[in-house]
């Protein structure tokens, strides 16, 4: 086993820190985690038990419709509240 020098661990932390841009391999491509629409991707990892899925295009999907986007933003949960009569 060879040792880690100082320029394998930078090159090594650096391309394990990079992320894809997106999961998402299939046609036609879903849409990105900036776009209004995100939630329509498809999920590549769902926890249902635990209350998230994981979405092909880097999003965080939580039971509550609260979202986490790949870039650490955010996104409050917008289910419909009942109307009071």
């Amino acid at each position: 086993m060879q040792p880690r020098t100082q320029l394998t661990l930078a090159t090594t932390t650096a391309a394990a820190a990079r992320l894809p841009e997106s999961l998402c391999t299939h046609t036609p491509a879903c849409p990105t985690a900036n776009s209004p629409d995100r939630e329509a991707a498809i999920v590549v990892a769902g926890h249902p038990e635990q209350g998230w899925s994981l979405l092909c295009n880097g999003v965080l999907l939580f039971e509550d419709t609260g979202e986490l986007l790949p870039d650490g933003r955010i996104v409050d949960p917008h289910r419909p509240v009942a109307a009071l009569v």
